[in-house]
């Protein structure tokens, strides 16, 4: 055999292995190989996007000092303080305006639907801008975090993977999840929680087949993460905690409700200042484009006296996990950040909720721990503690995630001698905010756009299929006959073929009716053009076996 023919054969059998993963899908092992690209892929993304960030952060504001930002920022002019956001904000209204439908940034939410609904993937171009526009948000002085924009990120990775294998459903969500958990993995250096917040949050089940591979991208993102970054916490704490164990613990269990209501707050700021910005939008006929500039200018003129806003906010959460804050210093603090949150999200200037709850928890911690400590000083350990519990509580109630949220807390600071203040904590806090949202920030957002994913998958999965793929034409066999079907619409009980089951079952139960008419309405003076009929037999047929391919996968 020549030497060219022995050439030739190693890379014919690597082209004929890729046709077998295109059209057959891979195998375990080959999953697991392709688990571990993404995740190294989603781990450089998620790098890449912090040290971008601190660089252009160092460009504008003279230091790329994360911790020391704020006292920074209080040295500068203030009309530089004033301008960095508002021009930040234009630049994100061009983005928007020029690459998104709705001048949206997409996020946490987008990726969560994907999950569900899309098969694992996500907007590309969209997600692309938005990202564009968090990394402008972040660099400039919006007081947002850096998950949103990464998760997103790292789901665009993950769907063009699977479309290049032509993955099918579980496949494309179990490497989204992969995805997920190594950019999470890199951005905290979290492999634990990285792992578990992509089961919890974005996958929604903790089921076996997808357990392996991504804890291998976790493992990988958070590798790539150490290797650029140092194995180092995000937090360093003065001490470790001290409880006082049983006597202490229902000052934990009061912490909790607290900080649930927190985040209630937190969370209902930010819809409401959406809502209202939506409003004055239209009022005073603001093009879209300059509504992250004024909001950008909002947050440059609170900035001017209160520099703690910009920016993430690791300098105040590590001032709050240290105690050198006095009480009132705490409350006001989180007043005040709870204000630029809600004026950044509302404003659509991008990033995330995960940070500022950090912040907001840490901070409503440390009040907490000042004022319980005082009460019965003989019987409590440090405030610090409080604050700890207090940061993974409020973000676990954001998030709507307890046990990453907690892993979280204990991988960013390192402590892992305080597990059962913060359990306690976490616990009580999630199961009150979940019942005053729709169980998380992000799955309220769905909500509030009629998507509804809080309630499970038997809420959701109709949404999914069309009329248009259940219905039958008019001389089918089963079809029912056409004086039946012209009664059905003189009655209204017709859909078009565009509408989906969610919108057809209503009437079947209201109706009590075994088949809809499918109709076309071209105009309000001629008739609806009869396209075909839905039976009710066909719908439910085709929603039991969503159901229970979707309980198939979540057991699997």
């Amino acid at each position: 055999m020549s030497d060219s023919a022995q050439a030739r054969r190693p890379s014919a059998r690597l082209r004929h292995a890729w046709g077998i993963v295109r059209t057959r899908g891979p195998s375990q092992v080959q999953f697991w190989f392709i688990a571990l690209v993404v995740g190294i892929a989603s781990g450089y993304a998620a790098v890449g996007f912090m040290t971008g960030i601190r660089a252009l952060q160092g460009f504008l504001y003279g230091t790329d000092d994360r911790f020391h930002l704020h006292s920074f920022a209080a040295t500068l002019p203030w009309w530089w303080v004033l301008i960095l956001p508002a021009v930040g904000g234009l630049v994100v209204g061009f983005l928007l305006t020029r690459f998104t439908a709705d001048a949206r940034v997409r996020g946490v939410a987008e990726v969560i639907q994907g999950a569900a609904m899309k098969e694992g993937r996500v907007e590309r171009r969209a997600g692309l801008a938005s990202v564009a526009a968090s990394f402008i948000t972040l660099s400039s002085g919006g007081s947002s975090g850096r998950e949103g924009p990464v998760v997103h990120m790292v789901g665009m990775i993950a769907g063009w993977v699977s479309n290049r294998i032509n993955a099918d459903g579980i496949t494309g969500r179990d490497l989204l999840g992969c995805a997920v958990a190594a950019g999470v993995a890199a951005s905290f250096n979290a492999p634990i929680a990285g792992a578990l917040f992509a089961l919890e949050v974005v996958l929604r089940h903790f089921a076996v087949h997808a357990f392996a591979p991504i804890t291998i991208a976790a493992v990988s993102g958070s590798v790539i993460s150490r290797v650029h970054f140092g194995d180092v916490t995000e937090f360093a704490l003065p001490q470790a905690g001290a409880l006082a164990f049983y006597v202490e613990l229902p000052a934990f269990l009061i912490l909790g409700l607290t900080c649930g209501l927190v985040a209630f707050v937190l969370m209902r700021s930010i819809f409401w200042a959406e809502d209202l910005g939506t409003a004055l939008q239209g009022r005073l006929r603001l093009p879209a484009i300059l509504r992250p500039g004024v909001a950008g200018l909002m947050l440059g003129a609170l900035a001017i006296w209160f520099p703690h806003i910009i920016g993430v906010g690791y300098e105040t959460t590590s001032r709050a996990l240290s105690g050198t804050l006095v009480f009132h210093e705490a409350v006001v603090f989180a007043m005040l950040k709870v204000a630029a949150v809600s004026i950044t999200m509302g404003g659509r200037m991008g990033g995330g909720v995960f940070s500022p709850a950090l912040m907001v928890g840490a901070l409503t911690g440390l009040a907490f721990g000042i004022v319980a400590t005082a009460i019965l000083p003989d019987v409590s350990g440090s405030e610090t503690l409080y604050a700890l519990a207090g940061m993974g509580a409020v973000a676990a109630a954001v998030l709507g995630a307890p046990i990453s949220t907690t892993l979280i807390v204990f991988e960013l600071t390192g402590d892992w001698q305080t597990g059962l203040a913060v359990l306690v904590a976490v616990s009580m806090s999630t199961a009150l905010s979940s019942r005053l949202v729709d169980r998380s920030f992000f799955l309220t957002q769905l909500e509030r756009r009629g998507i509804h994913l809080a309630a499970g998958p038997q809420a959701y999965l109709l949404a999914m299929f069309k009329v248009s793929s259940v219905m039958k034409s008019p001389d089918h066999p089963r079809a029912p006959s056409e004086d039946r079907v012209r009664r059905a619409v003189n009655e209204a009980l017709f859909v078009a073929p565009s509408d989906t089951l969610e919108a057809a079952m209503p009437l079947f139960e209201r109706s009590n009716s075994d088949f809809l008419a499918v109709v076309r309405l071209s105009d309000a003076a001629a008739p609806p053009e009869i396209l075909g009929v839905l039976l009710h037999v066909d719908a439910l047929r085709v929603y039991n076996r969503a159901l229970a391919a979707t309980a198939a996968e979540e057991h699997s």
